[in-house]
């Protein structure tokens, strides 16, 4: 009898596990978990016994510091590094690296691979970024706040396609498609957007010394190398030079993630040849099996070589882009969120986003939102409507204006990549940094309030347009 509760917890234990596998492998899940922290990052940062708690874990300094007695070494590394630096610093490294890698599979072989399937996508989301752009600059033109015209332009693909997977069959596959690649362009957009803008004073130097190890590992690529390993140490010397050369540390996910090879080590002649030897050596293995259990002591070293091999003839940058999205999407982009979306409401004006501009500081909510919520729809579609009708792009199959318009609502879903822009922006020389620390906060809750009424008008808007079309 007592085996009963044994086998009943591992049969539970089981079926947990089946359903969390389940709940990862759908494309809301995602989205699900990172609203979820939102909501305890507010409360976090909000409630009278964990705010404190919750600055002061973020602000702990992680900087390993090397001093001797008579102060000759004085020595820290990294320099100012906290665990806000180390999340949106270090963490976000990797985010950016997927990022990367997805855009180079697209471009090489997906939705952005040739001119036909990436003109109109790509000309959507140019004009998805310029008009929040835009419109934030002409609410905040010679304010404080200007500088943050980049935090609107972003479409955050988790929680667009997750809502689009939500409404079924209401949108036609073709805007799936289109929503999707557009945000992949997006993502390309505000990289170099955050690279060109939003860095620091540049280092020449160390610059110039980043370039030269990237030129090391172009050659190092295309000299035929696709071991994975040789390109994790000039990342992490990369990593260094730009974090200390002023250009935004994150970046060197995206540079590494491009020079990833996309070539396997064994082509499929070579993978089927090898794989035939292998396979006829674990059957001769089999003809002499020892008293053992399958499998026994040669058949294991058959069956490790076909794992080496099959592993071997999957392109690096696929293997890595398979094994790290379980990672960001369910690790890292929620621990971004707990750190970048804890604001402390020490102003309920933060929600007012129509409140009066003030002439100094500006209006980062009434910027954000308005980019958002109008500015992202009116530029995807008045983009796509100019390259279709210039007839350099096509309307997506089965798709109608209202029903692009009602998609195109859902590209104003900025969330991650909107809140990583507010965290670098309105910081500078002579401006002080509670001003700074203010205009972020109205920026991030802007952002949150943005991409909630983007959402829900363009889940209005879908199922309003397939009910008519019906």
């Amino acid at each position: 009898m007592a085996l009963i509760p044994i086998y009943w917890w591992n049969k539970e234990v089981r079926n947990f596990k089946i359903s969390q596998d389940s709940f990862k492998k759908q494309p809301w899940a995602n989205g699900v978990i990172l609203l979820a922290c939102v909501v305890v990052a507010m409360l976090l940062a909000n409630l009278p016994f964990t705010k404190q708690l919750y600055h002061d874990f973020l602000h702990t300094e992680l900087t390993i510091h090397i001093a001797s007695p008579d102060g000759i070494i004085d020595w820290f590394f990294p320099r100012d590094m906290t665990m806000e630096k180390f999340i949106n610093d270090i963490l976000m490294v990797i985010f950016f690296f997927t990022v990367g890698l997805e855009i180079k599979r697209e471009v090489v072989c997906g939705e952005l691979s040739s001119f036909k399937k990436a003109i109109l996508p790509v000309i959507a989301a140019f004009g998805g970024v310029i008009a929040p752009a835009l419109i934030f600059t002409f609410v905040n033109k010679g304010t404080l706040a200007a500088s943050g015209w980049g935090i609107p332009t972003a479409t955050d693909i988790a929680f667009a396609v997750g809502i689009l997977s939500i409404l079924g069959d209401k949108v036609p596959v073709s805007l799936k498609v289109f929503l999707t690649a557009l945000a992949i362009a997006d993502d390309l957009i505000a990289i170099l957007v955050v690279a060109l803008f939003y860095g620091g004073k540049i280092n020449l130097l160390l610059l110039g010394l980043a370039i030269l190890v990237i030129l090391f590992v172009a050659l190092m690529k295309r000299l035929g190398e696709k071991r994975i390993g040789f390109y994790v140490v000039p990342a992490i010397i990369v990593w260094f030079l730009f974090y200390y050369s002023g250009i935004h540390a994150t970046m060197t996910g995206v540079v590494i993630a491009m020079l990833i090879p996309m070539d396997a080590r064994y082509n499929k002649a070579k993978f089927h040849r090898r794989a035939r030897i292998l396979y006829e050596g674990l059957i001769g293995a089999e003809e002499v099996r020892l008293p053992e259990a399958f499998p026994n002591g040669p058949e294991r070293y058959y069956l490790r070589r076909l794992s080496s091999l099959t592993k071997k003839t999957i392109p690096p940058s696929y293997r890595l882009e398979h094994k790290l999205n379980p990672f960001v999407n369910f690790f890292i982009m929620p621990i971004f969120a707990l750190a970048n979306a804890g604001v402390e409401i020490t102003d309920i004006s933060y929600f007012n986003v129509f409140k009066a501009i003030d002439p100094v500081t500006g209006s980062v909510g009434l910027g954000v939102f308005l980019g958002l919520l109008l500015g992202k729809p009116v530029g995807i579609t008045l983009a796509s409507w100019l390259a279709i009708k210039c007839k350099v792009g096509a309307m997506p199959a089965k798709a109608s204006w209202p029903m692009l318009f009602a998609v195109a609502c859902l590209g104003g879903i900025g969330f991650t990549m909107s809140i990583f822009v507010d965290t670098l922006s309105f910081a500078g020389p002579g401006i002080d940094p509670a001003v700074t620390h203010h205009l972020r906060d109205a920026g991030k809750i802007a952002v949150l309030l943005g991409s909630l009424c983007s959402g829900v008008l363009g889940s209005v808007l879908i199922t309003l347009v397939s009910k008519i079309k019906k």
